[in-house]
């Protein structure tokens, strides 16, 4: 006898009921129907490219203390503030600020060809056209200034050896399941082993005195070999920000095969001519950068209490800061926008920090803790001392601030304009089935991994450290890796715009909840010491200014 066909379908009904219970995790409160209007007003409704188009187009580059970045600055607080959101500037000590308007260097000798080339930041201009023959030169240490003292007056410096171009490779990465679970994959922290070479501090005092050396010898200017090839010119400073630095000669990142072509005359032993002009300023009028801070306020008891989103707004100079970062400001600033137009009521505050300084060293966000959330001793070391604060080691015990209480959880986005793939949970293992149960209804998105190892390198780092949840999202990385992280070719042309709207519902999706809550969202420990593998974080740091060839965090 055949089952009634009301019976099957209460069979099939409970069937589904149960498959889906064990599917959708059960243990956190899920807000569905936020999520539904979420998604329907940041896929259906999306103004993000107009706020990633003005950044780029109409603004530009935005390196740390420039006029252009208070421009970006002015211009997202007020766009806050049409949001009804509550917005503020922030300042903070930072330095000089720098910006360059013309660049232009040729081979004179031994034959006429325009080079490829920018000027690295914070180095002077050229005041007009300048001519000199080109050496190359190794000047790393002591010994290398006195063995060339007196010998490179009126020459053009290669301070790079020559390097073997690339050959192949992908230029466009997207994750899969197998890359996926590499991420997921924990690595053990390794042993530590003795640093080698130069640290932080003396490397930052030794290049001081090569600045000054450089000038005192005559040299016209300095070039470096861009890290990346195919014409691609990856740059960043070539001297210090700080208004007591010195900044050097006129120094330039070289393309790859330009440079390598000069490296190969001199060592043919030809005479090689160059012309350059670099027509830079200095701006020292104002010498504190600027946060941009928004608050949209909660409602009730809770409302004290505050989940932060933030992303960096400062950029490099040679092209638009598309997608290292105006991608990540305007995922905030869209998830705020969505947030407010389909009218949600927060039980927390939900604040945007559009951070400045990152590119030197996580300046904004590091100076936000400080004055919110939590400071750290002072130091007392003599060597510690004679360089800037951003330079120095950390020191403990970390001293809470009032403020230690009232951040709940902190969410970055600085990985170019790839999609969410997921979180990584910075070995907060508490964290990881509540971002898994926020994940459940964006899984159709591309978004459903979390990876309990923690990652450096950016904005949430200043949090972390101090014992506050802080995160960084896992994203495809398109061709942030091997085009536009740091270069020149940092320009609109390289937006994803469908990814940036689903990168901007998942965080959306991930304020929302993390505001609603009815518990604080968990925390590990207060760090006590330095951490295990400090590679990831203040090493890293110190390559931004230090090195000039940051190197993209590794996912």
């Amino acid at each position: 006898m055949k089952a009634p066909l009301s019976l099957i379908i209460s069979a099939l009904l409970t069937l589904t009921w149960i498959f889906s219970a064990h599917a959708q995790p059960q243990t956190e409160q899920l807000h569905l129907d936020a999520v539904t209007r979420i998604r329907d007003e940041g896929l259906n409704r999306s103004q993000i490219m107009n706020t990633v188009t003005h950044i780029t187009d109409n603004i530009g580059p935005r390196l740390s203390g420039s006029p252009s970045l208070l421009e970006a600055n002015e211009w997202t607080r007020d766009q806050f503030a049409e949001m009804g959101l509550n917005a503020r500037l922030e300042g903070f000590d930072f330095g000089k600020g720098w910006t360059f308007d013309h660049v232009s260097v040729h081979m004179t000798t031994p034959r006429n060809i325009p080079l490829l080339a920018y000027p690295r930041a914070w180095t002077p201009g050229t005041n007009g056209l300048v001519r000199g023959i080109v050496e190359r030169v190794t000047l790393a240490k002591d010994a290398d200034l006195e063995k060339h003292r007196g010998k490179l007056a009126g020459k053009i410096l290669l301070m790079d050896s020559s390097r073997k171009v690339a050959e192949g490779g992908t230029m466009v990465q997207r994750h899969d399941d197998h890359s996926l679970a590499g991420v997921v994959d924990f690595p053990i922290p390794s042993e530590r082993t003795p640093a080698q070479g130069m640290n932080a501090v003396e490397r930052f005092l030794f290049r001081e005195k090569l600045h000054a050396w450089l000038v005192e010898e005559g040299v016209v200017a300095t070039l470096y070999i861009s890290s990346w090839d195919y014409g691609i010119i990856r740059l960043g400073a070539g001297a210090a920000h700080e208004a007591d630095a010195h900044p050097g000669v006129p120094s330039l990142q070289m393309g790859a095969e330009h440079y390598n072509l000069l490296t190969r005359l001199v060592a043919d032993d030809q005479d090689v001519e160059l012309e350059i002009r670099v027509d830079a300023q200095f701006h020292e009028s104002d010498l504190q950068a600027y946060n941009t801070i928004a608050d949209f306020p909660g409602r009730g008891p809770l409302a004290n209490e505050i989940v932060m989103a933030g992303a960096h707004l400062d950029s490099w100079h040679a092209g638009a800061g598309a997608t290292d970062n105006a991608s990540g400001v305007s995922v905030v600033m869209e998830a705020l926008r969505i947030l407010k137009t389909i009218g949600v009521e927060p039980r927390r505050t939900i604040r945007a920090a559009l951070w400045t300084g990152e590119e030197q060293g996580l300046l904004g966000s590091r100076a936000y803790v400080e004055r919110h959330i939590a400071t750290r001793p002072a130091a007392t070391d003599e060597e510690q001392l004679s360089v800037p604060k951003r330079i120095r080691d950390l020191t403990w015990p970390v001293q809470p601030l009032p403020g230690h209480a009232q951040h709940i959880a902190y969410f970055n986005f600085d990985n170019g304009t790839g999609k969410i793939r997921g979180v990584h949970a910075q070995q907060n293992v508490a964290s990881k089935p509540v971002f898994e149960a926020w994940l459940y209804p964006l899984h159709d998105l591309g978004a459903d991994t979390v990876a309990l190892r923690s990652v450096g390198s950016t904005d949430h780092i200043p949090f972390d450290r101090v014992g506050i949840p802080g995160f960084q999202f896992i994203q495809d990385r398109l061709d942030y890796s091997t085009r536009t992280h740091h270069s020149h070719l940092d320009t609109l042309d390289y937006i994803r715009r469908e990814e940036l709207m689903q990168a901007a519902v998942v965080m959306a999706t991930f304020l929302y909840h993390a505001a609603m809550r009815d518990e604080p969202f968990p925390r590990k420990p207060v760090p006590q010491e330095p951490p295990a593998d400090p590679a990831d974080e203040k090493a890293k740091e110190a390559e931004k200014e230090l090195n000039d060839e940051t190197q993209p965090v590794t996912q």
